[in-house]
């Protein structure tokens, strides 16, 4: 009888644990936000737009657009965003990689670097265009350093990501 609470519980563990690793881990990505670090300059990449990439990329039927409106609403709440911005931005990046994905047959690492780059670059000048709009006169040069930053740090959170699907798919 215990062999078989046990198996019931371990499954019902593997389950959380399938079901929560991705969300987990994007909304504490959202978290490192808080983190006290000082710069004088953009360019600490944001890890939440990176999870998130990284795990629509290499997962794309797990999540579809609608779970981008609950994690960029945390994600704004979080980083400080205006309200709907991280909504709006990874809704538009989830119907683009659905549009993608029904386009393209077959990727590998290097087409997924450069779709996440291009996800990154419209994330970044979005971010930037909405802050002209709110009154930030700085230019679009200020924000090529942490663009460049995210878009060489995707790599390692990509394999962060995977490493983190493959123990959640482990038995």
């Amino acid at each position: 009888m215990s062999r078989i609470a046990f198996n019931k519980a371990e499954v019902r563990r593997k389950h959380l644990r399938r079901e929560y690793v991705p969300l987990v881990s994007t909304l504490l990505a959202s978290l490192l936000s808080l983190l006290p670090i000082i710069v004088s300059s953009p360019i600490i990449p944001d890890f939440a737009v990176l999870m998130l990439v990284a795990w629509r990329l290499l997962r794309p039927e797990m999540w579809g657009p609608a779970v981008a409106l609950p994690l960029g609403l945390f994600n704004d709440l979080v980083a400080g965003h205006p309200i709907g911005q991280s909504m709006a931005i990874w809704t538009l990046l989830f119907i683009i990689f659905d549009i993608i994905d029904s386009r393209v047959l077959f990727r590998d690492y290097w087409m997924d670097w450069i779709i996440a780059a291009f996800a990154i670059t419209g994330y970044v000048f979005a971010g930037w265009y909405i802050g002209t709009l709110m009154g930030n006169t700085a230019s679009f040069g200020v924000m090529l350093p942490h663009l460049g930053a995210s878009i060489l740090a995707f790599p390692v959170v990509a394999r962060f990501v995977l490493a983190l699907d493959r123990w959640r798919l482990a038995r």
